[in-house]
């Protein structure tokens, strides 16, 4: 390391260690700094891996309710609850966004949980990993589910910071006109470390639990399936990942490899993957199954990683090249330091995948997937899960200039979504504003008429 990066690195640590951060985070953060210094880029050749084999199928998988139980009975749900939803305009925690009729997100999660409590009589505790962003607006809206704690247990754990580096020469970026742009959460791979230096992870353990199942908040297919709990359970693998078939929307994100020096599982973003092999990247006959971002893990066994690494599992390195104000581009370029929680795959001896189906993979990144999970093509089953009409839903592409933002969506769909139940497709182009009961039926593009429009109440759209 040279003296410039030298003088980075400590005040990097001097920056981290005034705010409190925990020192294992610390020594996790200039792990990731003297790789970043090296010239790490985090690259995955394609000449380095082996498509996944086959995984088993949770379709195909028989879990009589006794073994569901008894796994259950050990097992920790856990969301990832950092994200302010920035891209479509949030301050707050995404999660906090109303989902169906007044329930948001998060009220939809407890009720999962409390549908599985009450079927099997288990305690099924949940926990949140929030950032320092969304920690105080969680809490206050988790204050209206009393029944949720469960008695000497963590509620939450919150996401370590870090400092945004200067891309110029890896020093901390100073902001004076706004000092929290200056530190950024270092990606979901952080659950780890945040677990561990929480307290969290030993809470668990020294009451009991065994099991934790993970997955975004977002995605509200990511129930605590009792299928899933038992058959992993009874695998005896340290760690298994939810992967679905991939459709040729899926081309981008992250997905399982095989790697050809040791053998192990890896997970490969599209970030990590050289340009020049792109199109063997993008291969659905190749590589067959994408990441969910659900995943499991034995807490033991994670506890054990922890410790035989010192707490730096030495997860693949995520160089995030953005600006510090992420809303004004002349702002300084800065490098965020990141990792993905689904690179953990790589640290546990017989880590292992299910195949499961869509269903299980429902996360809102847009206000178009927002509208349709908000809309008629889903409904909450018994298990405050959502059920979809039909195996295909419907492609929804609404006009960025006008509905990206959730303020600019909801004042254009004031009584609600549409229906979309009978629809294949659903297009907006400009500016349009819908009234009360209107219908979406077959493949429906509303076109741009150059100024601001209205649908009537009761409107039926109907297509080809």
């Amino acid at each position: 390391m040279n003296d410039m990066s030298a003088e980075g690195l400590a005040a990097a640590r001097a920056k981290m260690e005034a705010a409190g951060v925990p020192h294992r985070a610390i020594e996790v953060f200039a792990h990731y700094y003297g790789e970043l210094e090296a010239g790490a880029t985090g690259m995955i050749p394609e000449a380095d891996v082996d498509p996944l084999d086959p995984p088993p199928r949770l379709a195909e998988i028989d879990v009589d309710e006794a073994t569901a139980r008894d796994a259950l009975a050990q097992t920790v749900v856990g969301k990832l609850n950092g994200g302010l939803g920035t891209s479509m305009g949030m301050d707050k925690a995404k999660s906090l966004l109303p989902v169906r009729g007044d329930q948001s997100f998060l009220d939809v999660l407890v009720e999962q949980v409390r549908r599985v409590r009450t079927r099997y009589d288990v305690s099924l505790p949940m926990v949140l990993m929030n950032s320092f962003r969304t920690r105080d607006d969680t809490l206050e809206a988790l204050g209206r589910h009393p029944d949720l704690p469960v008695d000497g247990l963590p509620q939450d754990f919150v996401q370590n910071r870090e400092p945004k580096l200067r891309s110029d020469d890896l020093t901390p970026v100073e902001w004076p006109a706004d000092p929290s742009l200056e530190w950024t959460p270092p990606g979901h791979g952080d659950l780890y470390t945040a677990l561990d230096a929480s307290g969290a992870l030993r809470a668990f353990l020294d009451a009991g639990y065994r099991y934790l199942c993970m997955s975004n908040s977002d995605n509200l297919g990511g129930y605590p399936d009792p299928r899933i709990a038992g058959w992993f359970a009874s695998s005896g693998a340290p760690y298994a990942a939810e992967v679905c078939r991939r459709t040729p929307a899926d081309v981008k994100g992250g997905y399982l490899v095989r790697r050809k020096s040791d053998g192990r599982l890896v997970l490969r973003e599209t970030a990590q993957t050289p340009p020049e092999d792109a199109d063997l990247a993008a291969d659905i006959t190749r590589h067959r199954w994408f990441h969910t971002n659900n995943l499991w893990f034995d807490l033991e066994a994670l506890a054990a990683a922890i410790e035989e690494h010192d707490g730096v599992l030495g997860l693949p390195l995520i160089r995030n090249v953005k600006t510090v104000d992420p809303a004004d581009s002349s702002s300084p370029e800065v490098i965020q330091i990141e990792s993905a929680m689904g690179a953990a795959v790589q640290v546990f001896d017989g880590a292992t995948a299910i195949e499961v189906e869509r269903d299980r993979f429902l996360p809102v990144k847009t206000t178009d997937d927002l509208l349709l999970v908000r809309s008629d093509f889903y409904r909450l089953d018994d298990d405050a899960r959502l059920v979809a009409a039909e195996d295909d839903a419907p492609l929804v592409r609404l006009d960025k200039a006008h509905y990206k933002l959730i303020g600019d969506f909801d004042a254009r769909f004031p009584a609600g979504p549409p229906s979309l139940v009978d629809a294949r497709s659903f297009t907006v182009d400009g500016d349009w504003t819908f009234g009360a009961d209107v219908r979406v039926v077959g493949e429906v593009e509303v076109a741009d008429s150059g100024s601001a429009g209205r649908i009537d109440d009761g409107t039926m759209l109907s297509g080809a």
